[in-house]
């Protein structure tokens, strides 16, 4: 079973210089059809403007992982991480028990165009964690590349449950394929530029949710930056 999610159905929200598009219910935006798929919690699109900070906040029993498109995101936390996550960084945040942290858009003059995901953990509890790697754009031309997972496989940044995340972009004639597993769930979110997604067209913010599908077959790429996810069933 495929079922498409249209960029233009997700929520919305804007306040402050954050202007947010919410995939699943997420703050003020609440959608009772759409409020996870298997451990997926949030896909929130963030626009930052410039110099805006987002404030201290806590969260707990989390697996968070923002992924940059445009601008920088500065990051710090109550473990003593000071950063800086830019274009290619996946950043992963263990929530754990409770983690105190801040965000930012140290930029000036450019908006901080960013996605930030949620995935909750296999087990609650257990100590913060904090982690970050680059993926240069050449590891996920025309390809997928693992970038989170819940073993660390390739290199990826590991996270606290049985969830896979590739990232992927592509151009004409380039083509990807991930299989699934029996029983395991599918997500394609386009995070910027067109793509063919098992004969779907998708566009920057459509998503794709796949159930009892063998695999994800991505063609047809304008320009396209596209995350998929390989899940645990609900």
């Amino acid at each position: 079973m495929i079922t498409m999610r249209p960029a233009r159905e997700r929520g919305y929200d804007e306040a402050r210089g954050l202007e947010s598009r919410h995939s699943f219910s997420f703050g003020s935006y609440q959608d009772p059809v759409h409020t996870h798929w298997g451990p997926l919690r949030v896909i929130n699109e963030d626009r930052i403007a410039p110099g805006r900070a987002l404030g201290e906040h806590e969260q707990q029993d989390m697996e968070i992982i923002s992924y940059v498109l445009e601008g920088a995101l500065g990051h710090r936390d109550a473990l003593g991480t000071a950063s800086s996550v830019e274009p290619g960084d996946v950043q992963r945040m263990s929530a754990g028990t409770g983690l105190r942290h801040a965000e930012a858009n140290p930029d000036l003059h450019d908006p901080a165009h960013v996605l930030q995901i949620w995935i909750a953990p296999n087990e609650a509890g257990g100590a913060p964690s904090y982690s970050q790697k680059h993926f240069p754009d050449v590891e996920k031309r025309g390809t997928l590349r693992l970038v989170v997972s819940g073993d660390g496989a390739s290199g990826s940044v590991r996270i606290r449950q049985d969830a896979r995340l590739y990232a992927g972009l592509l151009e004409g004639d380039e083509q990807a394929a991930l299989p699934l597993a029996s029983g395991r769930l599918g997500y394609v979110h386009v995070a910027r530029g067109a793509v063919t997604a098992n004969g779907h067209d998708l566009r920057a913010g459509d998503a794709l949710l796949l159930e009892d599908e063998t695999e994800v077959v991505l063609d047809h790429g304008r320009q396209a930056e596209v995350l998929v996810f390989d899940l645990p069933p609900h």
